[in-house]
């Protein structure tokens, strides 16, 4: 790959009572993008934050605003996000039953759409409408919570979309999220990967680590 990894660090691992700094603090110390993972307490065992939220963060970045529905069903909810801020949107296959509308209707609100893939996800889900995917995430662990350990078995998966995105020839970002340090994030890269969700991974240490922290899942 010709050029280091986009880092989008994962607010689930920021300090809650101060989301707004966080975000700056990200920025400044040199991240890409802005992942928010939202949770809804049914599509995955979690809750987390919902538009509001997103809205109250918008001016305290630039950055891009990586939005990671975990929410079923999604469709009612993509405007309010894009209103609220997120320039990303990334739905899974099993939250509604037809994605290609889904993922024109994202599209369709000025936003980038993103197809994520559970660890069970066949890459194949998305064979036929390659034309609508602007990113695409593979979860490396079961969504739902942050912390977790990487699951090497979705390298091969990884390795499978990069080949699926080669053939159509198409600028999708290759994402991924998931038990993601300094060392995994040298095995997703070399996989195909070329955007890296971070949580812990970024946010260990407090605000002064985290340029440091960043410069490591880069591979500097």
């Amino acid at each position: 790959m010709s050029r280091p990894p986009i880092i989008a660090p994962s607010i689930l691992a920021s300090d809650f009572s101060k989301l707004g700094e966080e975000v700056r603090a990200i920025e400044a110390a040199g991240a890409d993008w802005v992942h928010v993972d939202v949770m809804d307490g049914h599509f995955v065992p979690n809750i987390t934050i919902g538009p509001d939220v997103v809205k109250a963060l918008r001016p305290h970045s630039k950055l891009p605003f990586d939005v990671h529905l975990m929410i079923a069903p999604a469709d009612p909810y993509l405007e309010a996000f894009r209103q609220a801020g997120a320039d990303l949107i990334s739905i899974h296959p099993e939250a509604g039953p037809h994605l290609n509308r889904s993922l024109k209707q994202i599209r369709k609100l000025g936003a980038k759409a993103g197809v994520v893939f559970n660890p069970s996800t066949l890459p194949e889900t998305i064979e036929w409408m390659m034309d609508e995917v602007d990113h695409i995430l593979v979860m490396s662990i079961n969504p739902g919570f942050g912390g977790q350990s990487f699951m090497t078995s979705q390298l091969r998966k990884i390795e499978r979309l990069r080949g699926m995105i080669e053939k159509e020839r198409r600028p999708i970002e290759l994402e991924v999220d998931g038990g993601v340090t300094p060392e995994t994030a040298r095995l997703c890269v070399d996989a195909g990967a070329t955007a890296l969700v971070a949580g812990t991974a970024v946010f260990r240490g407090g605000p002064a680590a985290y340029a440091d922290n960043i410069r490591a899942l880069r591979g500097g």
